[in-house]
C-alpha cells in the first residue's frame, strides 16, 4: 500500500503523490514565542515528524518549513507586563521551544522561517492582493475582502452566517464587511514596526505563514499541517490570501492533528488546564511523552493524564528491557512490513505501536540465534520509524538514578532471587515488598528478573 492520508479539504482518504517526486513540501504552523508552549502545542510537531521520517525514506529528500511567530500582540502583552524589549522576550521563548522539541526527539526542520526576517515578502503579497482587488487600505490597516474570493469557507466547511457571528461583534468602523480580516494594521511608537505603503505598521497574523509557505516551499506546497483548532479562522484566511495573490492552489493536502484534553476539556491557555512541555520534561522522561503524544490517532482527541504518561514510561521499560536481554545480538534495524503499512494508513501510529509490541513479545520468547537477530533489527527498525528506542538501554534505565543505588537495588534482586531458589518465599516476598516501596517494579523473565523505576506521580 502506498502513503495514504486523510485530506482535510476533500475530507477523503487520498493517495499521496508530491509534485516533485524527490523533494516533497510541507509547512507546520509554528508558535507565537510568549512562553512556554504546553504539550498539546506539542501533538503536531511530534506527529508529523514521524510523517517527515517517512517522506524522507520514500523520496530521498524532504523541504519541510515550521514557522515562528515572533510578532504578535500577545507578544507586546508580555513584553510590557515583564517591563523588558519584545526581542528579550521572543529570543528566549524560541529558544525553549527548540531546546524543548528537540529532547521530545523532534528532528531538525528544513528551514525555520520567523516571521519578522520576512516583512518584505509580506508587504509584497499585501500590495498584490491590493492591486487585484482582493484587499483594501482603511484608517492604516489593510484588509482583505472575504467577498472577492468565491471559495472562501471551503476548508473548513462552515456556514457564511457561523462565520461572520463572532465578526459582528463590536465590527471596526473602517471594514467594509464583517468578515474581513486584517493583512496589516498601524503601529504606535512603542509597538514594532516598520514602513509600509499604508504607513509605519506591522502584519496580520494570517498573512505571515502565506508569505513564509511561498518564500520557502513556492507558491503551491504538498502538505500543510496544523491543529483542528487552527483550520478556521487561521487556515481558511491562508487559502483565500495565497490562491488570490497566486492563482493557483495554495497546499494540496491539509492535515490537521486533534486537541488535547485535560480534565474532559481542550487544552487550552485561555482555559488554564494546561500542562507546559517545560514542566514536564522536568518530571518525566521526554521519550516517555513522545509514546504518550503517539498513542492515539493523531485526527482524534486525546485525553492527557498521568495515568498515560505512566503506561508510557512502562511500555518503554518493557521495550527496552528486551532491548537489553539482546544486547549480545548483532543486528541491522529495519523498518517491519507491518509499521510501514500502519505508517501508510494515515499515520496510524496506535497500529505501529501495537505491531512494535507484538514484535517485543516474540524477541523476548525467541531462542535460536537468527530470529533473535531479526526481531532485535525489527524492533530497531520500527522504533526508528516513530522516533523511539533510539538510546542504549542502560541509559534509559539509569535515568535519575546514581550508580550506587542501581547498585543497591541490584544487589537486593539477587538476593530475593537466591532466596527463592533457597524456597524462603518469605524471604523473597519481603523484598519485592521492599523494593516496591521504593518504586522498583520487578519482572521474571526467561532471561532472568529485570527491573525498572515506577514513573514518577
Amino acid at each position: 500500500m502506498s502513503l495514504h492520508l486523510h485530506n482535510s479539504l476533500t475530507r477523503r482518504l487520498e493517495p499521496f503523490a508530491p509534485l516533485d517526486p524527490g523533494c516533497p513540501t510541507m509547512y507546520l504552523c509554528g508558535p507565537t514565542v510568549y512562553n512556554y508552549v504546553h504539550i498539546g502545542n506539542a501533538r503536531g510537531p511530534v506527529v508529523f515528524d514521524v510523517l517527515a521520517r517517512l517522506l524522507r525514506r520514500r523520496h530521498g529528500d524532504l523541504r519541510f518549513a515550521r514557522n515562528i511567530t515572533d510578532v504578535d500582540d500577545k507578544i507586546n502583552a508580555a513584553a510590557r507586563e515583564a517591563g523588558v524589549p519584545i526581542a528579550r522576550i521572543t529570543d528566549r521563548y524560541a529558544a525553549a521551544y527548540r531546546e524543548e522539541m528537540a529532547a521530545l526527539g523532534v528532528s531538525a526542520y528544513d528551514v525555520e522561517p520567523e516571521a519578522t526576517a520576512h516583512i518584505p515578502e509580506i508587504i509584497a503579497m499585501i500590495e498584490r492582493l491590493v492591486a487585484s482587488g482582493h484587499a483594501y487600505a482603511a484608517e492604516g490597516h489593510v484588509l482583505f475582502s472575504v467577498a472577492s474570493f468565491g471559495d472562501y469557507g471551503k476548508l473548513s466547511r462552515r456556514d457564511p452566517e457561523e462565520m461572520l457571528a463572532g465578526a459582528r461583534v463590536e465590527v471596526a468602523p473602517y471594514k467594509r464587511d464583517p468578515g474581513d480580516f486584517v493583512l496589516w494594521k498601524p503601529s504606535t511608537p512603542d509597538l514594532p514596526g516598520w514602513d509600509s505603503p499604508w504607513g509605519r505598521g506591522r502584519p496580520g497574523w494570517h498573512i505571515e505563514c502565506s508569505a513564509m509557505a511561498a518564500a520557502h516551499l513556492g507558491e503551491t506546497i504538498d502538505i500543510h499541517a496544523g491543529g483542528v483548532d487552527l483550520q478556521f479562522p487561521h487556515h481558511e484566511n491562508e487559502i483565500a490570501q495565497s490562491e488570490s495573490a497566486h492563482g493557483k492552489p495554495f497546499a494540496r493536502f491539509w492535515l490537521h492533528n486533534g486537541m488535547l484534553e485535560f480534565g474532559g476539556a481542550k487544552m487550552s491557555k485561555s482555559v488554564g488546564n494546561i500542562e507546559k512541555v517545560h514542566d514536564l520534561l522536568q518530571r518525566h522522561p521526554a521519550e516517555a511523552l513522545r509514546l504518550a503524544l503517539l498513542s492515539a490517532h493523531y485526527r482524534q482527541p486525546l485525553d492527557w493524564t498521568p495515568r498515560l504518561i505512566e503506561q508510557s514510561v512502562s511500555t518503554l521499560d518493557r521495550l527496552y528491557g528486551t532491548l537489553r536481554d539482546l544486547a549480545d545480538v548483532e543486528a541491522t534495524p529495519v523498518i517491519p512490513a507491518a509499521v510501514e503499512a500502519a505508517l501508510d494508513d494515515d499515520l496510524n501510529t496506535p497500529a505501529a505501536l501495537a505491531a512494535i509490541a507484538r514484535i517485543a513479545g516474540e524477541a523476548r520468547k525467541a531462542t535460536e540465534p537468527a530470529e533473535r537477530a531479526r526481531l532485535k533489527g525489527e524492533l530497531l527498525g520500527a522504533g526508528a520509524a516513530l522516533g523511539l528506542l533510539q538510546q542504549d538501554p542502560a541509559q534509559w534505565f539509569a535515568r535519575g538514578a546514581s550508580g550506587d543505588d542501581d547498585a543497591r537495588i541490584q544487589a537486593l534482586v539477587d538476593e530475593r532471587t537466591a532466596a527463592k531458589q533457597a524456597r524462603d518465599f518469605a524471604r523473597a516476598d519481603a523484598i519485592r515488598a521492599q523494593l516496591a516501596g521504593d518504586g522498583i517494579v520487578l519482572e521474571d523473565t526467561p532471561q532472568g528478573v529485570r527491573w525498572t523505576r515506577k514513573a514518577p506521580a
